[in-house]
């Protein structure tokens, strides 16, 4: 795309707002693919966690997306979108560190399902609470409204980017 040009569904959009979108973003991916958002996180755990680990345990606290719905490898892999293979290693990985169990669907014996231990929820316990630290010391001299800004704003752009991931 040029950057006169306009977006797929005809709105333009100021070329230097999608300059500052596309650094910030950059700026993000490169923290996260070192890990400096997440370190904090599991350098706050009583034991080792790797980052693909955490990733797992996160996708399974968020449960089955659907009232009653089971997380699976495959939601697993949806949520970290990862391919199935990559997302099968890294359960094995956080099955065998003890913090995520594989258990039989109610609906069908045949079919694994996942579900955090007694060390996965205490793990994602300390995860909320040092991530919730971090951010409160990256904004917290930020004007609340500018908080409730970031929070509505960073949550709209999230949903926008699932439903581009999906369309």
């Amino acid at each position: 795309m040029k950057k006169n040009d306009t977006t797929l569904t005809g709105a333009p959009i100021d070329p230097a707002v999608l300059d500052a979108v596309e650094q910030a973003m950059i700026r993000i991916r490169r923290r996260q693919s070192r890990g400096s958002l997440a370190r904090p996180t599991v350098q706050g755990m009583t034991q080792p966690l790797e980052l693909p680990t955490l990733s797992v345990i996160d996708a399974v606290d968020a449960g089955g997306g659907e009232p009653g719905g089971n997380v699976t490898v495959g939601v697993v892999a949806d949520r970290l979108a990862i391919d199935p293979s990559r997302a099968s290693r890294i359960v094995a990985d956080a099955v065998k560190s003890g913090y995520v169990r594989r258990v039989a669907s109610q609906e069908d014996g045949r079919r694994s399902c996942l579900e955090l231990t007694d060390a996965g929820r205490e793990a994602m316990e300390a995860a909320h609470r040092t991530r919730q630290q971090f951010y409160a010391e990256v904004i917290g001299d930020w004007d609340p409204e500018e908080q409730n800004q970031l929070a509505r704003l960073l949550s709209k752009f999230v949903d926008s980017l699932d439903r581009a991931r999906h369309s």
